[in-house]
């Protein structure tokens, strides 16, 4: 039995159901719920819903998302009159008590759910592979969780077992088991879950992203098998709804915010009352309101908490309220016992982890699309110590920012805060390839950032360089981005070779170096990139790294700070 239920539904049915020719055509059977297109919509007034009777119900859901094992209260990024500003958010002990205040004022009709990227992003998380975090996660009382792309990076069979170890209900409908024996094709978690909320009935069907094993080093997703959400989609909300008799439909996703629109505009998730998704961090303040159904997405690292107030009546979702609320330590106090465990995980690796290792005069942060002063700082680390004609780094967005002290002039950067940029320490390595593998190689890594198909773009940014500028178009077909590169100020020459360096990914060809495929004698350096930034700032410290330049766009500016395009909605 793959679904979770919590009372009633046939399973006979259910099997009858899915076996049933007509699912076929369930996307056009579907009736559309009318709505403009992609557009930010504000939430209806909650008037009368303090009326209660059966059939009729308010549903509260809290949801976080990506919060990659920032366990500790710290800096955030917000644009505000186009400047960044920084301010003290998150720490799992103040998610804690607010949850738990919002929980305590309807606790039988309240859900905690977390999008996905939970066990993956700091130190503590990478020397345990993610089990230090399991006790906290379950102090916390999640309803019901997702696996996301980066629960994979201790490999599957650790995979399940931080996700086995967590109380919480998983569901996730397109991970397959890859495998040689009996388990071979079959899913990896429940699809679906259901749930009675004040006498109606609630389900949530999960997608991860299916472009997870090229978006990440290969070998984490060994033993299995993805597949887009279009492919399923339509037959669960079918079975959710003429099976299981739910009056709301949800999917919880982590695909990210263009392709979660994609889907909000796609017929197969007609039926759907709300996409809740995660992956790229983005912060919906309003609901994105698609063709066929809305999309949230409800930030990163703790620092956010959504709040989804539904009104069901008569058999289906009349009016709802959508917060984003701040994970604010001003206002809400630490949770005794999640601060134990907090301290308890971190205990072995205090000292370790909260060693100087330098500073820096500018904030660091990871948020810009396109550039970032925190991977120009890994790239000129790379460059530093190599001596390529380019040093890479992918297009990550995960951490936290790093704010300079006003009393200092200084942020201090720690060990810490060097597991939190790169969670994986990677080998070095370096390669030849020439101008045009270059210049067809950026192209590829536009389309994968700013694809006109949602379903085609990965949830990461654009890569990020050392020695390399490049200008590009942002709005043009694929193959016609690019304007022009220089390499060492000089422009690019197709027939030339280069020399690249840049991390090895685990499980890629010997020939592959950051996506780019066919790269000439390839070497390993014996170098790990952590111990390649720590020696460049004990030779550079303080360093300044900022917006230089080395990505720039004809339509867009250098603080571009969503890939989605083509909405009111922006990110602040």
């Amino acid at each position: 039995m793959v679904s979770q239920v919590d009372k009633g539904g046939s399973e006979t049915g259910r099997r009858q159901f899915l076996k049933s020719s007509v699912l076929a055509g369930a996307a056009t059977a579907m009736a559309a719920i009318p709505a403009a297109i992609a557009s930010d919509h504000p939430s209806p007034k909650r008037e009368g819903w303090e009326k209660q009777g059966e059939g009729l119900a308010n549903i509260s859901l809290l949801i976080t998302s990506d919060i990659h094992a920032q366990l500790h209260t710290h800096d955030e990024f917000f644009w505000e009159e186009e400047k960044p500003v920084f301010r003290r958010r998150g720490g799992l002990a103040v998610l804690k008590t607010m949850v738990e205040q919002y929980r305590s004022r309807d606790p039988e009709h309240t859900l905690l759910i977390d999008g996905g990227d939970f066990f993956h992003g700091s130190g503590i998380a990478t020397f345990t592979e993610g089990e230090a975090l399991i006790p906290i996660l379950n102090a916390l009382q999640y309803d019901l969780i997702l696996p996301g792309n980066w629960e994979v990076v201790y490999k599957k069979r650790k995979m399940l077992f931080d996700m086995g170890h967590s109380n919480a209900a998983k569901v996730c409908a397109n991970m397959y088991h890859q495998t040689a024996d009996e388990d071979n094709g079959s899913l990896i978690f429940p699809p679906y879950w259901v749930r009675y909320i004040g006498g109606v009935k609630l389900g949530i069907i999960g997608y991860t992203d299916h472009l997870t094993p090229r978006r990440q080093s290969p070998a984490y997703s060994e033993g299995i098998r993805f597949e887009h959400a279009d492919r399923t989609v339509a037959r669960y909300i079918r079975l959710l709804r003429e099976v299981e008799g739910c009056a709301v439909v949800l999917l919880l996703t982590h695909m990210g915010l263009a392709q979660q629109v994609g889907l909000a505009n796609n017929a197969a998730v007609a039926g759907a009352d709300f996409i809740l998704g995660a992956d790229t961090h983005e912060r919906v303040r309003a609901p994105i309101v698609g063709k066929f159904s809305k999309v949230i997405e409800c930030g990163a690292f703790g620092s956010f908490l959504g709040k989804l107030e539904l009104r069901v009546e008569q058999g289906k979702v009349s009016g709802y309220q959508y917060d984003l609320l701040d994970v604010d330590p001003a206002k809400y106090k630490s949770d005794p016992k999640v601060k134990a465990l907090v301290e308890a995980a971190a205990a072995p690796f205090v000292k370790d982890l909260g060693t100087v290792i330098g500073t820096s005069t500018t904030p660091l942060l990871r948020y810009y699309v396109m550039e970032t002063p925190m991977d120009n700082l890994i790239t000129d680390a790379v460059h530093w110590k190599l001596q390529p004609d380019i040093a890479l780094s992918n297009g990550f967005r995960f951490c936290q920012p790093l704010a300079v002290d006003p009393k200092t002039g200084r942020a201090e950067i720690t060990r810490e805060f060097l597991w939190n940029m790169l969670p994986v320490d990677s080998e070095a390595k370096t390669g030849h390839v020439t101008g045009r593998q270059i210049w067809d190689w950026l192209e590829q890594e536009l389309q994968n950032a700013f694809a006109s198909d949602p379903a085609k773009r990965f949830g990461g940014w654009f890569v990020r360089f050392a020695g390399m500028e490049v200008n590009f178009t942002i709005g043009n077909a694929f193959g016609k981005r690019v304007n022009w590169v220089k390499v060492n100020g000089a422009p690019i020459d197709p027939g030339k070779s280069y020399l690249i360096a840049a991390c090895e990914r685990e499980g890629d060809p010997d020939d592959t170096l950051c996506r780019i495929e066919k790269v000439s004698s390839p070497r390993r350096t014996g170098l790990q990139i952590h111990q390649i930034i720590e020696e460049y700032l004990v030779q550079h410290t303080p360093v300044t790294p900022r917006l230089e330049g080395r990505s720039t766009a004809t339509d867009q500016p250098a603080t571009l700070l969503t890939q989605l395009q083509g909405t009111s909605y922006s990110f602040r």
